[in-house]
């Protein structure tokens, strides 16, 4: 019998019976599953979702967003189907900053996470972000919305990882639609995408859920 520790899980494996075949190749593919988070991080939704985030998000095990959520109707809706990250911004009410925070910093798996609206970005980050990252040190992750463009960037300074989903709302200037879908395992953030769900001006409707 020997035991094997992978991203904090302990496999203890039996081999004493020589009719036990074990594939360990499959067990370690088997492991990572259980242990990987798929994320779907949204921002600055401005009161609006679009029914296609759903789709999208159908298989993530958290929804993050990153700020200027709208309202508390739209904050609710996000609240229904899935374990919820989120911040408030810079257009929130008292309604949703009660419910909120302006900062929120926590783990996952291996990954020390950091999310705030007005983050700014790497070289010029926010006052209250700068302060923030200084006082309690960098996460791996820093996520910030408010700017309305999809980025991802890695800080040499702060040797982390700075992701900016976008807008998936349609108040602002962007012209695209956009959220942002990735995996994290261990220590690992990998699979990131940036999906656009469409133009920010035309017809919409108001999402179902």
């Amino acid at each position: 019998m020997f035991s094997m520790n992978i991203y904090g899980y302990l496999l203890i494996i039996d081999i004493q019976s020589s009719n036990i075949h074990i594939n360990f190749t499959l067990c370690f593919c088997l492991l990572l599953l259980i242990t990987m988070k798929r994320i779907g991080l949204l921002s600055d939704t401005h009161g609006y979702l679009d029914p296609k985030i759903w789709s999208y998000f159908a298989d993530v095990d958290e929804v993050w967003h990153a700020g200027d959520i709208g309202d508390m109707a739209t904050l609710e809706a996000l609240e229904k189907n899935k374990i919820l990250r989120i911040v408030y911004g810079n257009i929130d009410d008292h309604l949703v900053r009660s419910a909120t925070k302006e900062f929120l910093r926590f783990k996952i798996e291996d990954v020390e996470v950091l999310m705030t609206h007005i983050g700014g970005k790497p070289g010029k980050y926010a006052r209250p972000a700068l302060e923030e990252l200084q006082a309690n040190g960098a996460p791996q992750l820093f996520v910030c919305g408010h700017s309305h463009i999809a980025l991802a960037q890695f800080d040499q300074r702060f040797n982390m990882l700075w992701l900016n989903p976008g807008a998936c709302g349609y108040k602002g200037f962007h012209q695209v639609k956009t959220i942002f879908r990735f995996s994290i395992t261990g220590p690992k953030i990998h699979d990131l995408e940036c999906i656009e769900l469409g133009p920010r001006i035309g017809n919409f409707t108001e999402a179902s859920f």
